[in-house]
């Protein structure tokens, strides 16, 4: 930058250093402005121009000038200058307002929604729609997805029921499959066990498991894991309850696949003489009252309130309306000390587990002159899976519940359970369960909804032995998020709920924990086209 003086020095100019711009003429008139004047103003621009030509530097550098002229730098630097600030806090202060405004009123009747957000902005853009319609409308179109996702949601609930409540079609083919082999192949028919094996289906001195199913394809997982994972699988005798229409495949099933050193027992629940109607009065009305069969079998939606129901209490109401419930299988784990009057200490496994380690020392826990060594259900790492009280399976409104009964009380589970059937046989407990059974069908099941433990938990109050919880995991036929190295780690793991690894519905990532165990290599398994998946 120069300063150039004329020579009369009545103008002064300033120019850039290549003298082509002028960028400030100052005439001085000698009558008005003094030279000690016109020195003090050169001074004064002299010390400001500099700082002047840095901001426009600076700006240019940040992208906000992209201007040539000093009017569009003063267009730029203006509001900086003077203090304003930006207006967008203003503006989403006043958006909130109107939300608010708009969240207390009802939708107008004659409202058009568009169906969707890029068809929202164009009707904005043409129809110049105010804060408060745009509102309005942004409510009323999150109401109605909402109930789109909630209703998509109950039908996915609905529809995985029933996938639950069926039975493949694989399965079912095994099941057909193998009763006609019984009827044709002597081998199937063979006595399970041998005679000169009978005996030790009731010496103490060995390893007693007993499993009650109709799914054959589940049994095989069972006991197939079991000897495989056990150090003494010569000690094990495994006892295998189903039904009279199954009978026959299962018997073909562990007659034609031997699982040798182990022994197995299959016993129809009509070889049993003690299953007399007069025994069990009780569960001959459970699987026989309209009502029941009904509740269990009938219209899962009628009467369901689903504005007010969550989606993950309308899953558990709909796992409580399973018809296994209701199935004298599903009840006979009551009986076992009449059904096996011989002996003194077995081991209760579901149909729905994976044994992973050796269980020979369970026979060793000392119950403490307790019946049930079983694994507590109120505490542990997963919250949903462990966190089970008595105020999730009983109805405490009801005064029969309040009066007997503790809502804090901890729960425990069935599935894997060590039974001292000498100590069982003391106590009242297969009467205390029929008790509360007639004392729920009279209340026309308003004291529980959930199947078989509920009236275990009030039977067995008083006689369950906490063992540790590595022996038993549940969860993993409902809970996604299992952890996949604490299932590696337990004993048995437990696919209880809806998603059982041989449906369609079950996790992937769960499923080779079971199908590890199933006999591909089968004939009858091949022919049936279980494949594995």
């Amino acid at each position: 930058m120069q300063l150039h003086f004329s020579p009369s020095m009545r103008s002064i100019t300033i120019s850039s250093s290549n003298g082509f711009i002028d960028l400030m003429k100052i005439k001085v008139a000698a009558r008005h402005i003094s030279y000690r004047t016109v020195f003090h103003t050169i001074l004064v621009l002299a010390f400001l121009l500099p700082f002047v030509f840095i901001l426009t530097a600076v700006v240019t550098l940040e992208g906000v000038n992209k201007c040539s002229s000093f009017d569009c730098l003063g267009r730029r630097l203006g509001p900086r200058l003077l203090g304003r600030v930006d207006d967008s806090g203003r503006l989403v202060r006043d958006f909130y307002k109107i939300l608010n405004q708009v969240n207390t009123e009802e939708i107008p009747a004659d409202l058009k929604l568009p169906d969707s957000f890029n068809k929202l902005v164009s009707e904005m853009k043409n129809n110049q729609y105010d804060a408060r319609t745009f509102a309005f409308m942004l409510r009323a179109m999150m109401e109605n997805f909402e109930k789109e996702i909630r209703e998509s949601k109950f039908a996915e609930l609905m529809n995985k029921h029933f996938a639950a409540s069926s039975v493949p079609k694989g399965i079912h083919c095994l099941s057909l499959r193998l009763t006609d082999e019984y009827s044709s192949n002597a081998h199937a028919r063979k006595q399970l066990p041998p005679p000169e094996l009978l005996p030790l289906l009731s010496d103490n001195s060995y390893h007693h498991f007993i499993l009650s199913t109709d799914n054959i394809l589940a049994a095989s997982v069972v006991v197939a894991s079991a000897v495989q994972s056990s150090l003494k699988p010569e000690k094990i005798v495994f006892h295998v309850i189903t039904d009279k229409k199954t009978y026959a495949g299962m018997h073909s099933w562990f007659a034609l696949n031997p699982v040798s050193p182990a022994i197995v027992e299959v016993k129809g629940v009509h070889q049993f003489d003690w299953l007399t109607r007069e025994n069990v009065p009780v569960l001959e009305a459970v699987e026989n009252q309209n009502g029941i069969r009904d509740y269990y079998h009938g219209n899962h939606l009628a009467g369901a309130n689903l504005s007010a129901t969550t989606p993950r209490t309308f899953a558990s109401k709909l796992q409580a309306r399973s018809p296994k419930y209701i199935s004298l299988l599903n009840h006979l784990r009551i009986y076992i000390p009449e059904l096996f009057p011989n002996l003194d200490k077995v081991v209760f496994l579901d149909d729905d587990v994976v044994i992973q380690r050796d269980l020979s020392p369970l026979w060793d826990i000392d119950l403490g002159g307790k019946v049930n060594g079983a694994v507590l259900t109120c505490k542990g790492e997963d919250e949903w899976v462990m966190s089970k009280r008595f105020r999730n399976y009983f109805n405490f409104s009801h005064p029969l519940v309040a009066k007997n009964l503790d809502p804090e009380e901890c729960a425990w589970a069935y599935g894997m359970n060590i039974f001292d059937l000498s100590a069982w046989r003391k106590t009242n407990i297969r009467e205390t369960y029929h008790s509360w059974l007639k004392e729920n069908l009279k209340s026309n099941l308003t004291i529980w909804k959930l199947g078989t433990l509920p009236p275990a938990l009030i039977a067995f109050k008083g006689h369950v032995h906490p063992i540790d919880p590595s022996w038993h995991m549940l969860g993993l036929g409902y809970q996604n998020n299992t952890n996949l190295e604490s299932v590696e780690r337990a004993a048995v793991i437990h696919y209880n709920g809806q998603s059982k690894p041989w449906l369609q519905i079950g996790f992937e990532h769960l499923r080779p924990f079971w199908t590890k165990y199933v006999n591909y290599s089968n004939d009858f398994v091949r022919n049936c086209h279980i494949m594995d998946s």
